[in-house]
């Protein structure tokens, strides 16, 4: 499945890992939700990177599989946990 790419690609570095959500995570909000929209979809590692990160997986197979990994683990995160960061209220 083909979806428009977000407005903006993605960060090429490795999302946080601390288990709260971050100021990164809110600035790839978008990509997150891309990622788990064309993983649920059957699309490969190899699309996720070309469309979601302007990465070419065919130049650095290794970089891109490693970026995909990283931002998927983070999304689903998200989508199972982290989300409730979003309604914790600050202060």
């Amino acid at each position: 499945m083909k979806l428009p790419s977000p407005p903006q690609k993605a960060r090429c570095s490795l999302p946080p890992t601390p288990p709260s959500f971050t100021a990164y995570d809110a600035a790839n909000f978008t990509s997150y939700m891309h990622l788990l929209t064309l993983a649920s979809g059957g699309a490969s590692p190899e699309e996720m990177a070309r469309d979601v990160f302007g990465v070419d997986p065919e130049c650095d197979p290794q970089a891109a599989e490693k970026i995909v990994d990283a931002h998927l683990k983070r999304a689903n995160w998200l989508l199972v946990s982290g989300y409730r960061d979003l309604f914790t209220p600050v202060g």
